[in-house]
């Protein structure tokens, strides 16, 4: 028995380095023992570990669910694709340093069959808010409900425990947000900012009302892990959200982005995806990744994790 990554159900570190990593040309021959030393290496809360579908494909694997990510049909807004074969989540409370280090030695151990083709480095702001100064991930599920949210159940060894995670690296343009006055903000986001407070008369372009979660058929529930960035002069929030599957953000960003009636979210006043990719984040045992699924059954996984470690951490 395995379960989900602890990572995912953990709340959102101080600090976060992020990677996205392509398959070298020719690697095939090693790709299977570089995942075998990353499974080993990985485990599930310090470092969180994503595979894209054209790396499960490449293993002659399939893992239920696992697609790339697209633009929703007729949507209003740019929401560029930019899909990666490997995907790492640093996590750290302590020291960003620690997590540059890491990623350089993950790096290194990964080299004989992916190379970094993107890096990040992002942070908790106050007490996880967005560079905005609203909440992020105020309808998240907890408990009980965070956790059937995440994890796949009922698919099998190698399946049960897995997630599924959207990443979009969002870039803000603080400077015209600061240009509205606190209650256009306000009402862009759908909350007040001092107290969080949902709005009663939010406009329908409000983000709070293009992703209610319970407001979809079925009900489109994710757990949010964003976390801001800032490099030089341009800044943003690493959006992800997690869950048993795509369909539910799939349904919000169809929303946001006018599809379903033409009313696109005012994030997109200020903000903009600069890229967007999909994952799967295979369960872990005591020993690191579960990675039967895609090596094979002869790498198996050993000692469980029950649920209860997962809310402990919560």
């Amino acid at each position: 028995m395995s379960t989900i990554q602890a990572g995912l159900a953990a709340r959102v570190p101080a600090h976060g380095r992020y990677l996205s990593l392509a398959l070298r040309p020719g690697a095939d021959a090693v790709v299977r023992s570089t995942l075998q030393a990353l499974a080993t290496e990985a485990d599930g809360l310090h470092t969180v570990v994503g595979l894209g579908a054209t790396l499960v494909a490449r293993l002659d694997a399939a893992v239920p669910g696992l697609r790339s990510f697209s633009a929703p049909p007729a949507s209003r807004v740019d929401l560029p694709a930019t899909p990666a074969e490997l995907w790492l989540w640093l996590r750290s409370e302590d020291d960003p340093g620690v997590l540059l280090q890491r990623g350089r030695a993950l790096a290194r151990l990964l080299a004989p069959a992916f190379d970094v083709v993107h890096e990040l480095a992002a942070f908790r702001h106050q007490g996880g808010r967005d560079l905005t100064g609203y909440e992020d991930g105020t309808e998240n599920p907890t408990g009980r409900d965070m956790i059937d949210t995440l994890g796949v159940q009922g698919q099998g060894a190698g399946l049960d425990g897995g997630s599924f995670v959207a990443v979009q690296q969002w870039e803000h343009a603080l400077d015209r947000f600061d240009r509205f006055d606190r209650t256009t903000q306000d009402r862009m986001i759908g909350r007040r900012r001092d107290d969080n407070v949902e709005l009663d008369d939010a406009p329908p372009s409000a983000h709070v009302q293009r992703t209610a979660q319970e407001s979809f058929a079925p009900e489109a529930f994710v757990v949010r892990r964003s976390m801001p960035w800032a490099e030089g002069g341009r800044c943003g929030l690493l959006f992800t959200a997690f869950a048993t599957g795509f369909d539910a953000f799939e349904s919000q960003l169809a929303r946001m982005a006018g599809v379903e009636d033409g009313v696109v979210d005012d994030l997109f006043r200020f903000s903009q995806p600069v890229t967007g990719a999909y994952y799967w984040c295979p369960p872990v045992d005591r020993q690191g990744l579960d990675l039967r699924r895609v090596l094979g059954d002869t790498f198996g996984a050993n000692g469980p994790l029950q649920a209860q470690d997962l809310l402990d951490i919560r």
